[in-house]
């Protein structure tokens, strides 16, 4: 399916500078442009691509500026990522969707599964599963008695929900994800370590996407909570009883120990690690590798173990790889105080 730049400006709100009549029919890297191919820049760093891509459309920020002529089309828009994002989606919904049960699936003959529907071979839906329409469930994946989806999810191949967890609509579960797993919970006793059941649920809200490999636990009793809008990548570890606000975003590796609170609009960086039984505010912002030991308030933008504003923080490094340098030199002051006060006596 080929588009004009005519187009895709119209459908992006932008304006067109060269030939508004060039075709495009896939996406491509700026750097690796082709004829019929749009491209975008959104990072400075990647401008001087411009000059020498083969893509015949690029979408740029209307404040770019141009330092000699390109062959491309442009197309300025006020923000190139953004609309980007926008072309990515509307690309997306033009692929047509499988529709239809696999004879191959188990169904029990308790579940209700939605109207126009997709259910892969070998995946397993359990009793009293309540399925919404437009769902997407690919081969191998299982969910378990009494789990409910709401409409337009996606549940990629050797995701698991376990029972009784409820997933709300347009929610995507990629492959390996585990919704459901018993919390981390044990009892230290005289013979080892006593299991404690983990008899609550996970409630996952609208509008969630959940990585590859990444855990929720279920609850001890209640609900672990994650709220409409959030964002976990690969491999994130939500424990038992946390709480999610909405819109928080969680790169790769993050952990989250139990009975956590985070609020709304927060973003945490790779590797970013949580204690247990705190509460962090809205909208703080954990750089990479940051360690939390306790409650943060909101309307922050932290880094390190424990955390602290930025500029402390990168000052203290800078302070940190001259240590063994300082401490000759501290050892030499020592010495020569040392040294007079004797010659003083």
């Amino acid at each position: 399916m080929e588009f004009s730049a005519k187009q895709i400006a119209e459908l992006i709100q932008g304006h067109v500078e060269g030939n508004e009549d060039a075709l495009i029919h896939t996406f491509a890297k700026i750097e690796e442009g082709k004829e019929g191919a749009i491209s975008f820049i959104s990072n400075p760093k990647y401008a001087h691509f411009l000059y020498e891509t083969k893509s015949s459309v690029v979408i740029v920020n209307e404040d770019f500026q141009l330092e000699r002529p390109v062959s491309a089309t442009l197309i300025r828009v006020k923000n190139a990522y953004e609309s980007v994002a926008r072309l990515l989606q509307f690309y997306e919904s033009m692929k047509p969707k499988k529709k239809g049960i696999d004879t191959l699936a188990f169904i029990s003959p308790t579940a209700t599964i939605g109207e126009d529907c997709y259910v892969g071979a070998f995946t397993y839906i359990g009793e009293k599963v309540s399925i919404g329409k437009n769902c997407q469930i690919y081969p191998n994946a299982y969910i378990g008695d009494g789990v409910t989806l709401g409409d337009d999810c996606i549940v990629y191949p050797h995701a698991v929900i376990y029972h009784g967890c409820k997933i709300g609509s347009r929610v995507i579960l990629h492959s390996g994800s585990v919704v459901g797993a018993d919390g981390f919970g044990f009892a230290p006793g005289a013979n080892g370590y006593d299991k404690i059941p983990q008899i609550g649920i996970v409630t996952i809200e609208d509008d969630v996407e959940i990585g590859a490999n990444t855990c929720i636990d279920r609850s001890t009793m209640g609900s672990t909570i994650v709220h409409r809008g959030v964002k976990l990548d690969n491999l994130v570890q939500l424990a038992h009883n946390t709480e999610v606000g909405e819109h928080t975003v969680m790169s790769s590796q993050v952990g989250v120990a139990g009975s956590t609170k985070i609020g709304s609009w927060c973003m945490f960086g790779g590797q970013v690690g949580i204690s247990g039984h705190i509460t962090i505010g809205d909208k703080v912002w954990f750089g990479a590798q940051s360690g939390v030991p306790g409650s943060v308030k909101g309307n922050q933008q932290l880094i390190g173990t424990p955390p602290m504003e930025q500029v402390p923080y990168f000052k203290s490094q800078a302070i940190f790889r001259r240590l063994p340098d300082l401490y000759k030199r501290l050892c030499a002051l020592e010495d020569e105080i040392k040294t007079l006060k004797q010659q003083e006596s």
